[in-house]
């Protein structure tokens, strides 16, 4: 069995601090909550084509675009939170933001378990975030 480097260990202010369930949640109905306000506002205006339009773009740009970039949506920013890539601590890119989003099917058709995984999860991740290898952390 080896042995541990002496002084390998991770120092306590510089491991993640992995965001809790509840912010995790919240985040995500604050993103949810924007691609309604369009899609509410074009309805009463009778322009669902155009609404549609806009809260794709919306959520490319928001999920996908700025998720990828920087690590936080719009309900992220808000909440302090940040997504990362579990092995360089970075943000993940715009397209691997989308494969997450698809991956999160797999959080579903397993009768939402994967959605409610974080909450026992050591690194409170979904199951598209083990796929995917990311995790939400609590920005310092």
């Amino acid at each position: 069995m080896a042995k541990k480097a002496r002084g390998s260990r991770v120092p306590a202010h510089k491991r993640p601090r992995y965001a809790h369930w509840v912010l995790r949640a919240a985040a995500y109905l604050i993103d949810v909550g924007l691609v309604l306000v369009v899609v509410f506002v074009a309805a009463r205006l009778h322009q669902q084509v155009a609404g549609g339009i806009v809260a794709l773009v919306l959520v490319a740009a928001n999920r996908w675009y700025l998720s990828g970039r920087t690590g936080q949506t719009v309900g992220r920013r808000l909440l302090r939170i940040r997504l990362l890539s579990v092995e360089s601590g970075e943000p993940i890119g715009p397209w691997w933001a989308l494969l997450r989003d698809v991956a999160h099917v797999l959080d579903t058709v397993s009768l939402l378990a994967g959605w409610f995984f974080p909450i026992w999860d050591d690194q409170r991740q979904t199951f598209a975030d083990k796929l995917i290898g990311t995790h939400v952390t609590v920005v310092r």
